[in-house]
């Protein structure tokens, strides 16, 4: 059962990623009837660290030593080069998963787990613009930047920084139960579990590619994504053969015909679902999925929602 936690900082820590793990494990609600933890924050540079705001310190009398009792050791980000990490840091992180403690990372804080060497041949968690170089700097761990979260047992890791909170009423409900988590999830006013993943929140403009040959049939699908079209159409409209415009489209986009004109048509119900009141039904039609099941499907596919919880997210109110 966990019941001793401890957040780590470096100088130049995230205060809200701090926050987040001060809030669940760090509050007594005893009085309330949920479970009290033993929590510290302890530092790695000594009492006093900055933050990554201006002008906010964080004082702390606990070094290194109190990770060696904790349960659980949450890792907020902070402002600093991979290669700057304290090894004494990364030493101690070895140890704590070593005896069966575990260790959660809040978004880039991840980057420290794989200093330690904590991420090889695991699933990883990470906000969605740091995916492509955590992949690239550990090549090991298996990154997924559409999740909230990731939990493969000893290693927990996150993505941005709200997604904190996830991972948390995570561990606190497969610890105590849904109804603690949901408990807690009430005080702090946040929704206990929230639907979907990182990939609603993707700012995805289209790739800049090299599209010498189908760069005009690429323009005709954006303007007529309401239309079903063949492979056998656009390459017509190509002049070339199926097989021929199918190989060249996936050199000069980096995918295939469907993939890409589906994406597309993802994108573009998302801005309507934000910016108009039109119906699901008609934001079907006028973006070629035929109607509102099987767009449900395909945005359940690509951003792990459904249209309309994607709206209740994203609407842009009108005026007027």
């Amino acid at each position: 059962m966990l019941k001793n936690v401890a957040a780590v900082v470096l100088d130049g820590v995230h205060p809200f990623e701090l926050g987040v793990v001060c809030e669940v494990f760090g509050l007594d609600r005893s009085d309330s009837g949920l479970p009290a933890y033993d929590f510290a924050v302890a530092s790695v540079e000594g009492p006093s660290l900055t933050t990554h705001v201006p002008g906010m310190t964080v004082s702390t009398p606990y070094g290194l030593e109190r990770l060696e009792e904790a349960d659980l050791i949450a890792i907020p980000s902070a402002g600093r080069r991979f290669d700057q990490y304290p090894p004494v840091l990364l030493e101690a992180l070895r140890r704590a998963v070593d005896r069966g403690a575990r260790v959660l990372s809040l978004c880039a804080g991840v980057f420290v787990l794989g200093e330690a060497g904590l991420l090889d041949g695991r699933r990883t968690a990470v906000h969605w613009r740091y995916a492509h170089d955590l992949a690239v700097r550990y090549p090991r761990t298996r990154v997924d930047p559409d999740v909230l979260y990731v939990d493969e047992g000893s290693v927990i890791t996150s993505a941005g920084t709200a997604a904190g909170i996830d991972a948390c009423l995570h561990i606190v409900r497969t610890e105590h139960g849904a109804e603690v988590a949901n408990a807690i999830a009430r005080r702090m006013v946040v929704p206990p579990h929230r639907d979907g993943g990182q990939a609603q929140y993707v700012e995805r403009p289209l790739p800049a590619t090299r599209c010498d040959t189908v760069g005009e049939v690429l323009s005709w699908m954006e303007r007529h994504l309401d239309e079903p079209v063949t492979v056998e159409e656009l390459a017509a409209r190509a002049l070339m053969s199926p097989r021929t415009f199918a190989r060249r489209f996936q050199q000069e986009t980096g995918t295939t015909p469907y993939r890409w004109l589906l994406r597309q048509r993802v994108l573009f119900a998302q801005e309507l679902l934000e910016r108009t009141d039109e119906t699901v039904d008609a934001i079907a039609a006028r973006t070629g999925f035929g109607n509102a099941a099987a767009m449900r499907h395909q945005f359940m596919k690509a951003l792990g929602t459904t249209p309309n919880a994607f709206r209740r997210t994203f609407r842009v109110r009108l005026a007027g």
